[in-house]
């Protein structure tokens, strides 16, 4: 093209970069807020389609009106302004999924600091209606377990729990309802340091007094329970795990997580319990983990021996007759771990309610926007139990659902361990338990 020829192509290229130059930082900011905004609506999109496509079973058989959620989170997603609400909005949608195991595994967003919650000195649980004080810390104003709570906050006890736990729900995901009220009868005594908390109580002779607790960093954070009182001779196992014969002559083992090593520490455990005349395998508050199931249910059967299909293994094993414990806030595989003992019938599972319901199968996915990414459940685990229901969502049924009785509290006496002991000496109810003892186990 000879020198001075117009063209087309540079004519146009002229105009754009004369365009780019009359561009100043306020007109840029509305191109850019509105490529944000089309970003998180294209994200909030995304989730809406792959948590359906992932999850669809699970939300059915959890009741979860998907069509409905997506009609409110695609009209919220469209006034949101910046990534932190983004963030914010996306947590809130996640909750929805009705899922203890859903959550953001990556952010790549600065989110303002939340202030540290601490306890306010006690943990609740729940008689039908009744709620009572499931344990309580010194600095409790005098409180103790099995303490009746008539109102709290000027409420009815129940009902405020009640309220407590939907708040909780709204950027917390539980795969159950028992799960989620479980949450707040350990979550809900508590909030930012000096927060007061006030009670109405009633003591063992109907008496009614106030008790005000301050949210206390001494007072520790909120957390699931286990064993109501712990014995000071029990020998620790691990971080969260311990073992010990009880009183009345039972062997006890406490197992707060299922660490990759569980095997082996059974094995240290059984080498001093295999010889008890009954086990109660408590796993109350268990968060999990990840372990060797069949490894640890053959720590249960004779060296060799054989049961369904598990194959007796271990250094020190246990053969006798054994009692299972499981709550609310048994999960993940803590569940599995449990519930196989109930479900292969070499153990009897009790529990004040059935567990937390959240083992399942997972997927990642990372948004379009690349700000996170996301971990949820797309199928159950262990669908062969419960008669093909699996566990996500519904929880290990325990054989008996055995209540929490204030009057066994108020004496110091964990009502699930004295029903297990109970159990241990009397027999187990006719056809519950199919595994019997070699004859040489029996007493």
């Amino acid at each position: 093209m000879a020198r001075g020829q117009y063209s087309p192509g540079m004519a146009a290229l002229r105009w754009h970069f004369l365009a780019l130059s009359m561009l100043t930082p306020c007109s840029i900011a509305p191109l850019v807020a509105q490529a944000k905004a089309t970003a998180y609506v294209k994200d909030t999109a995304y989730l809406l389609d792959e948590f359906e496509k992932g999850a669809g079973t699970l939300l059915k058989q959890k009741g979860v009106d998907w069509k409905a959620v997506r009609a409110e989170f695609t009209k919220l997603a469209r006034e949101v302004k910046d990534d932190v609400a983004h963030v914010k909005l996306c947590t809130r949608l996640i909750a929805r999924l009705n899922d203890g195991h859903a959550g953001f595994t990556k952010v790549d967003v600065k989110m303002p600091e939340e202030p540290r919650t601490v306890s306010c000195g006690i943990t609740l649980c729940e008689q039908d209606k009744t709620v009572l004080v499931k344990t309580a810390s010194a600095a409790a104003g005098g409180l103790s377990s099995g303490t009746v709570v008539l109102e709290i906050a000027g409420k009815n006890a129940s009902e405020w729990l009640a309220e407590q736990a939907k708040r909780l729900c709204e950027n917390h995901g539980f795969s159950t309802e028992h799960a989620a009220r479980y949450a707040a009868c350990h979550w809900a005594p508590a909030g930012p340091e000096g927060t007061k908390l006030e009670l109405l109580v009633a003591d063992p002779a109907g008496a009614r007094r106030k008790v005000t607790l301050l949210a206390d960093k001494k007072a520790g954070d909120a957390r699931y329970v286990g064993p109501l009182f712990p014995s000071p001779k029990l020998q620790r196992l691990g971080r969260r795990d311990a073992y010990g014969l009880l009183e009345s002559g039972y062997g006890y083992i406490y197992l707060g997580e299922c660490a990759t090593d569980l095997p082996a520490e059974l094995d240290q455990a059984l080498a001093k319990l295999a010889d008890a005349p009954g086990l109660i395998l408590d796993v109350r508050a268990n968060n999990g983990g990840g372990t060797d199931h069949e490894a640890v249910f053959g720590r249960f059967l004779a060296a060799g021996a054989k049961w369904r299909q598990y194959s007796g293994q271990g250094k020190a094993n246990f053969v006798g007759p054994m009692v299972v414990i499981v709550d609310a806030g048994t999960r993940s595989a803590g569940e599995t771990v449990g519930g196989q003992f109930k479900e292969d019938g070499r153990g009897y599972l009790i529990g004040p309610e059935p567990s937390a319901g959240m083992s399942a199968q997972k997927q990642e996915i990372e948004v379009p926007s690349k700000l996170f990414k996301v971990r949820f459940a797309t199928h159950s685990n262990k669908l062969r139990f419960q008669g093909g229901k699996g566990i996500e969502g519904v929880g290990i049924l325990p054989h008996e659902i055995v209540p929490w009785d204030p009057a066994l509290m108020q004496q110091g006496i964990d009502p699930m361990i004295r029903r297990a002991e109970e159990l241990l000496k009397s027999g187990f109810p006719k056809g519950t338990v199919a595994y019997a003892p070699p004859q040489a186990a029996k007493r």
